[in-house]
């Protein structure tokens, strides 16, 4: 299996990534965390204060939504840029052109466990109490990584034959900030809309986070077949397109 043949490869990328992430940070990972702290802050503000969100633990239901939005975001948005920006070492060397868009989904899975055991104790802090069920936390971030590794793949090839993907999925992601609920709960979106809703992975994997963190609510089998089966179908797709379409990096980057 080529993932066993270039391990070495993909850990030296993953590493590398990161080094570069935080290289002549003063802060280094800490503006991992003081990122979705500083929003979740002034979102507390203005959802609390002034558009007067009535959701209990609001802080931590925010910061637990904008955590794992994150990993989404920012994990997508380095894999589209994951071939052509290492486009000098596409020309010279040949190897799986997939692996570069794992390395940085893991890179990125690394930086969001991190944000999440700072996430794990603040919510601690705040609402005193630990549940069990945070112990399902590995096998939805395992969901979420497939998800974001799938989507990544047909963002890496598409961005190489059509490089205005960039700003597009930028618009995309500002966007579904907006549409999914991290910053407001499900239940208030409009019955005739919630089938919609639910046809994201992301708005159940949302879902998933809160019930092991903050609940201490074991999610639903359906749910977990549901977005299993989604976030597979989704890596399948993402990966034949790659394949298809692999072959043609070469000349294009």
């Amino acid at each position: 299996m080529w993932m066993f043949e270039y391990r070495e490869l993909i850990r030296n990328l993953v590493v590398s990534d990161l080094k570069v992430k935080y290289k002549s940070s003063i802060l280094g990972f800490g503006w991992s965390i003081l990122n979705p702290l500083l929003m979740m802050i002034v979102l507390v503000f203005v959802f609390s204060h002034m558009l007067r969100m009535d959701i209990e633990n609001f802080s931590v239901f925010l910061l637990c939504g904008l955590t794992s939005w994150r990993f989404f975001a920012n994990g997508t948005t380095s894999a589209l840029w994951s071939i052509i920006g290492k486009a000098h070492i596409v020309k010279k060397i040949y190897f799986p052109r997939e692996i570069l868009v794992l390395s940085v989904v893991l890179s990125n899975m690394v930086s969001i466990i991190l944000e999440f055991m700072v996430f794990f104790v603040l919510s601690v802090i705040i609402m005193g109490e630990i549940h069990s069920t945070i112990l399902l936390f590995p096998i939805i971030l395992l969901l979420q990584f497939i998800l974001v590794f799938g989507v990544g793949l047909l963002l890496a090839i598409l961005t190489v034959f059509f490089r205005d993907l960039t700003q597009i999925w930028e618009i995309v992601l500002q966007a579904g900030f907006f549409l999914m609920p991290i910053i407001y709960s499900i239940s208030m979106i409009p019955e005739n809309y919630m089938g919609y809703y639910l046809l994201n992975p992301m708005t159940r994997l949302m879902g998933m986070y809160r019930d092991i963190f903050m609940y201490g609510v074991i999610p639903s089998f359906y749910d977990f077949t549901i977005v299993a089966v989604t976030c597979l179908s989704i890596l399948l797709v993402g990966y034949m397109f790659f394949k298809k379409f692999e072959p043609r990096v070469g000349e294009e980057v």
